[in-house]
This record gives structure tokens, sequence and C-alpha cells, in this order.
């Protein structure tokens, strides 16, 4: 192995490792914990009423169970700032598809 291919490893995998450090799959409230998958009112009855929600826009998918595509609402919920962190959730169709943190500037 080669200097050169093993540093552009370790490069990759340290860069990876920071973008996942800014993605999760759930998210502490409190004593409740939210995560990927649940309803944006089970968000809202866990975390409170977050500092800024908005409508994004809309994203067309597939149903398969019926064969058929709809139109589904995309909003952006914004909790925080929390010791310096900003909680950056996405739902669509009224369901957590993302959950992303970011520190303040």
């Amino acid at each position: 192995m080669t200097t050169s291919f093993t540093l552009r490893v370790l490069l990759g995998v340290g860069l990876l490792s920071l973008t996942c450090a800014a993605q999760a799959s759930s998210l502490r409230c409190g004593s409740q914990l939210i995560s990927v998958g649940d309803r944006a009112f089970e968000g809202q009855q866990k975390c409170g009423v977050p500092v800024s929600q908005d409508v994004i826009g809309s994203k067309e998918t597939f149903n398969s169970t019926y064969r058929r595509s709809e139109e589904v609402r995309v909003e952006e919920w914004i909790y925080g700032p929390d010791h310096g962190m900003y909680q950056y959730l996405r739902f669509e169709g009224g369901r957590l598809v993302r959950i992303e943190s970011q520190r303040q500037r």
C-alpha cells in the first residue's frame, strides 16, 4: 500500500465521520425521543413549538400500495439554540425524514 493511497483513505474516512456527525436518526427533547419516521404531531408533543416552522415546498412521491403518485408537503422545523446547536427537522407528508444539527455561528 502506498503512502498516497493510505492518506486518501484516511482523509475519506475523516470526511465521512464529519458528515455523519451532522445527521442523526433521533433527537432527545428533555426526557422524550423523536425519531425518523415519527409523525409531525408527535414531534411537537415531545419537543414543543419550534422557533421556526416553514413549508419549504412539496415533493411528488409514488404510493406503491395504491399505484399512484401524490404530492406531499415538505416542512422544516428549527429548534434551538441549545448549547450553541440548532436542530433542523425535515418532514415530508407529515413524517420526519431527516434530523440535522448545526452549531451556531
